[in-house]
């Protein structure tokens, strides 16, 4: 009989992902440490609780998924990703050291938070496809979905520990040294990969050098019908879901009158749920739709139930659900996309999957700032309810159209 354990963490037996997974666990707890303090400088120590302002943070962080597109997509297929992922992550590093010096030096203003956002958002425009990529080329095809949940379980464990650590940062010495200790470790990453060994990298995943870019990926995904559900569905939540800085720091401000360490404590409850949603991922062996309607749907009802929490603790057990449903979905549509598509094309329709889900934040953050000023914290959330009520729908649409199942051809073609 099979060990459901052994099968839960079978990509670490890979050498290389297993350094990945270490330095990326590091960096992902700094990640979440700068991730709070920026929300909580920029709600309580650059504006008077503007959610506005924060709304526009986001906007101008995750912009650059769609402004760069047409290259991002482009760099991951043919580029030495494991070189080019080097790159991002320094710099990236580099500008949480920057932003730190300047918090730290009572100096910051919010404009330099705007452009410290614009240009990491930037970095992580061309750092995301070919990092969702490079995951095949460390363990192959057939472990791809467990890697990618392995991936998501890093960087929600990490969640449990960075924003409760942030928030006694900032409570005892500062906001600025979250942002020090981020750009520190983006050291673990870069370390961890100078020690990979290159001859075990899969050369079959990679995808090969061509001279069509961006439109041949676009059309490519046109063509299949699942995929384009897929996009909608990732646009609806992307844009009015996935916006927890707004919801999670205006929550906890305006409404329940938490400190620092309240906030932080909010964000570690919510990693909870979403640490669950990656583990129980990571033991199946392949995604559907159907796991994506689950998805979406419970991700409705988390946010309805998160807008009607009478208190702090039940609007953290309403966190717990928004969090296993959103990673259910997410995680679900990255393996699907990629197992449904040539090695040739993934970091183009992976980059196009990262700009629809995160490149709609820049429509949707601001107007979901915008209802939290002016209506209250709840109504916001009732915004992101329905966008997960939406895309449930379109998943619906879609099974009801047709009899195969997604992966009945295109993933097992590629999986072979």
């Amino acid at each position: 009989m099979k060990n459901p354990v052994s099968g839960t963490f079978r990509s670490l037996r890979n050498f290389n992902f297993r350094l990945w997974t270490a330095g990326g666990l590091v960096s992902n707890v700094g990640t979440w440490m700068q991730r709070v303090a920026q929300d909580w400088l920029v709600l309580t120590q650059l504006t008077h609780h503007n959610a506005s302002a924060l709304g526009i943070v986001m906007g101008l962080q995750f912009a650059p998924q769609l402004l760069f597109l047409p290259w991002t997509g482009s760099a991951a297929d043919r580029l030495n990703q494991r070189k080019l992922l080097m790159l991002t992550q320094a710099t990236m590093g580099v500008l949480a050291l920057v932003l730190g010096v300047l918090t730290i030096a009572g100096v910051v203003r919010l404009w330099h938070v705007y452009v410290f956002a614009f240009l990491s958002g930037s970095a992580a425009a061309l750092d995301a496809p070919v990092r969702q990529t490079f995951v095949a080329e460390m363990v192959g095809d057939e472990d791809l979905p467990n890697a990618v949940a392995l991936n998501s379980t890093s960087f929600n464990a990490a969640q449990m520990i960075g924003p409760a650590v942030a928030g006694l940062l900032i409570a005892r010495v500062g906001i600025g040294w979250a942002f020090l200790l981020n750009g520190l470790s983006f050291a673990a990453v870069l370390i961890s990969m100078s020690f990979f060994r290159l001859s075990e990298l899969h050369a079959s995943a990679r995808a090969h050098r061509s001279t069509s870019g961006f439109l041949e990926g676009f059309r490519y995904v046109w063509r299949k019908p699942d995929l384009r559900a897929i996009l909608i569905m990732l646009f609806l939540i992307g844009t009015f879901g996935l916006n927890f800085p707004i919801f999670v720091s205006t929550m906890a401000v305006n409404v329940f009158h938490s400190d620092a360490r309240g906030f932080g404590l909010l964000s570690s409850i919510m990693a909870v749920g979403t640490l669950s949603g990656a583990l129980f991922a990571a033991g199946r062996r392949k995604p559907s739709l159907a796991s994506l309607l689950a998805g979406a749907g419970v991700f409705g009802l988390g946010c309805t139930l998160a807008a009607l929490a009478p208190g702090y603790w039940w609007f953290g057990a309403a966190l717990v659900v928004i969090g296993a449903a959103g990673l259910t979905f997410t995680n679900g549509t990255n393996s699907i996309m990629q197992l449904s598509t040539e090695p040739a094309m993934r970091g183009r329709v992976m980059a196009l999957r990262v700009g629809i889900a995160l490149g709609g934040t820049p429509i949707g953050a601001p107007i979901v700032g915008w209802v939290a000023n002016q209506f209250g914290p709840r109504w916001a959330l009732g915004i992101g309810a329905g966008a997960g009520f939406a895309a449930a729908l379109v998943a619906v649409f879609v099974l009801s159209s047709r009899k195969e199942p997604l992966l009945a051809s295109g993933a097992g073609e590629t999986a072979r």
